[in-house]
């Protein structure tokens, strides 16, 4: 996690949407080995912290020789990215190429609870 990194939220009194979109994402079929290429897209409301981009490419660049299934990795970016940045509400949607004639849309969130 420690590659994850983050800085200041400038605005923490006001709710905004930051929304970043990785329109080249790889990772590797566990099954046959194959690349599989999708669209990463990170909406999410800030808490405290925002994510820092340049970190968020390299955590990323990390999944290209990865084996892993596309609900594995849409779970994981999330549970990684809630865990780097507290956010008040994420939404990680992963959109996959198609791949024997279907394609797959991956929607995870998460929405901060109150309870303490």
């Amino acid at each position: 996690m420690e590659r994850l990194e983050t800085f200041p939220n400038p605005n923490p009194g006001r709710k905004f949407t930051i929304t970043h979109v990785n329109p080249e994402f790889t990772s590797v079929c566990p099954i046959t080995g194959l690349p599989d290429f999708g669209v990463m897209t990170v909406k999410y409301i800030p808490g405290e912290k925002c994510l820092e981009l340049k970190a968020l490419k390299y955590y990323y660049l990390e999944f290209r020789e990865k084996g892993i299934f596309y609900e594995a990795v849409t779970n994981q970016i999330l549970e990684d990215l809630v865990e780097a940045c507290d956010p008040l509400e994420m939404e990680v949607i992963s959109e996959w190429g198609t791949r024997g004639g279907l394609s797959s849309v991956i929607n995870v969130k998460h929405i901060k609870s109150d309870k303490k």
